[in-house]
């Protein structure tokens, strides 16, 4: 039983190992022109940056179950933060473009276990009566970090330099290595596990070309390009292997026990969707203030910030009513404030104002606050213990695949909405039409002038673009409205006697 003091410190370490591997996710993307720059790369290199520490960490997350059952949690957490900082400083002073590519591919492997450890070390260090409240703190850095990465990505590369958006780790790893030292307890270790290697392989192999179609695709014009079709092809051939070799296998690479608790299998489909929601919002958002608003980079970040001010409060509030009120109804609640959210989000055009921008960020933060802590404390609630670190792998695995797959249907439905409102909108130019008569337009738009021609095709792109993020928003207002009834599919978990006796005796360590 660890001590009140313990319980702080690894609690504040591994919230700290969290919060830098959730940063990473997102503060590098501001820095991306400056680091092109540097390494003389093309557009299409340099987002090799993003993309191959996106696939580590997913290639990496499923073995966190294995590794932290076989040489225990503590020591595998321990190297991952030793591991993750010692990278974060070689991308920093990387001088070419493929060792910055090589070190964020051990940067993602390293802190793929971030996530899924600490959530079960939270899960087991805590009470049923405290977990709800304490998967509400815990959860701020995994919110927030992506909120406010690009804020504080700009902020850094303007401020300093690109290098810095790494640097920026060594002091989080330096203090969340010492306190997962002195505090942590080591977990029980299960040396007789073997390795599933197969498994293993067709797992990483699905989602490694699965990843890399998601992130290339629009780039590449999705199956117009053969690289994406191979790629779709060899992710959904391993897939299928590997659920035909996980079901014929005796010790499958992935518990497959896991599937049959109904609560995590409904938490792992609604974390796919908040993970879709959080994260395409956040894709779209810059690109929508900076190239059609004309926002500069530090005041994109600045507006979207706010954002995790929402997410905190809604967590602080959360983890104080958690125990008094069903978890299913605050669920119900997050996830109807975030789509009442994306519906004013689907209301903006070209002139809304930075307050509103603000305003709606703010609650759709406030409602993904709500979400977070009761649907991951109510996902593991009839779990087995012993399943728990598979488990929470396999959610976060889901949160990532989510964001993934947000983040490649947003790009692509504004990509492909634009072109279809740009012919639309071309259709209708026409010198009989009343819009298009001379004086009526602004002044240096007009048809009669090559000039006055490509002012009004670069508008009517623009607004083409503003249509097709709307509808973006709407159909994300749409998945997240429609699974509200999947969260009354889930049980409410109670107290045992057994649990209550515990409550009562860490309430007495306090």
């Amino acid at each position: 039983m660890t001590t009140s003091a313990q319980r702080g410190i690894v609690t504040g370490s591994i919230m700290l190992a969290t919060i830098m591997q959730t940063l990473d996710s997102t503060i590098a993307n501001v820095a991306l022109p400056h680091m092109q720059g540097t390494m003389s790369a093309t557009q299409d290199q340099i987002s090799w940056v993003l993309t191959s520490y996106i696939i580590a960490a997913a290639i990496a997350t499923p073995l966190t179950g294995f590794l932290s059952t076989r040489f225990g949690r503590k020591r595998l957490l321990a190297i991952s933060v030793i591991g993750f900082t010692v990278t974060s400083m070689l991308c920093g002073a990387a001088t070419s473009l493929e060792q910055i590519v090589l070190f964020r591919l051990a940067q993602g492997a390293c802190g793929a276990a971030f996530v899924p450890l600490s959530q079960a070390i939270m899960l087991d260090m805590y009470s049923m009566e405290m977990r709800g409240k304490m998967m509400a703190l815990w959860g701020v850095g995994v919110m927030v970090g992506p909120i406010v990465g690009p804020a504080l990505g700009g902020w850094l590369t303007d401020s300093y330099s690109w290098r810095w958006v790494f640097y920026i780790n060594v002091p989080f790893g330096v203090f969340a290595l010492a306190g997962i030292l002195t505090a942590l307890p080591e977990s029980t270790l299960d040396k007789i596990r073997r390795f599933d290697w197969l498994g293993f392989t067709l797992l990483s192999l699905a989602i490694g070309s699965m990843q890399l179609m998601l992130d290339r695709g629009n780039i590449k014009d999705w199956f117009s390009a053969n690289e994406i079709l191979i790629e779709f092809l060899i992710a959904a051939f391993a897939f299928y292997l590997f659920i035909v070799h996980s079901l014929t296998t005796k010790k499958p690479f992935v518990d497959l026990q896991l599937f049959k608790d109904r609560n995590l299998l409904v938490g792992l489909t609604m974390m796919f969707i908040v993970g879709l929601v959080l994260y395409a919002t956040m894709a779209l958002m810059p690109p929508f203030l900076e190239t059609l608003m004309g926002y500069p980079v530090t005041t994109t970040g600045l507006v979207l910030a706010p954002r995790g001010i929402g997410t905190m409060i809604a967590m602080m509030v959360a983890g104080r009513i958690i125990n008094l009120v069903d978890m299913r109804h605050l669920i119900a609640f997050g996830l109807a404030i975030s789509t009442f959210s994306l519906w004013q989000m689907a209301q903006f055009n070209l002139n809304v104002s930075e307050e509103t921008i603000i305003y709606t960020g703010v609650v759709q933060g406030f409602g993904l606050g709500f979400i977070f802590a009761p649907l991951t404390t109510i996902s593991f609630a009839t779990l087995p213990a012993h399943l728990r670190t598979d488990g929470t792998s396999i959610y976060s695995l889901m949160r990532n695949v989510g964001s993934s797959v947000g983040i490649s249907i947003a790009m692509a439905l504004v990509a492909r909405l634009t072109q279809i409102n740009h012919a639309a909108f071309a259709a209708r130019v026409d010198p009989t039409n009343p819009i298009f008569r001379p004086g009526a337009m602004p002044p240096g738009m007009g048809l009669d002038t090559p000039a006055g021609l490509a002012i009004l095709d670069g508008e009517m792109t623009r607004q083409a673009a503003a249509i097709g993020y709307l509808n973006d928003f709407r159909l994300m207002m749409v998945m997240t409205g429609i699974v509200i009834p999947l969260v009354y599919l889930m049980r409410n978990p109670t107290l045992t006697p057994e649990e209550q006796a515990e409550a009562a005796q860490h309430a007495v360590m306090d």
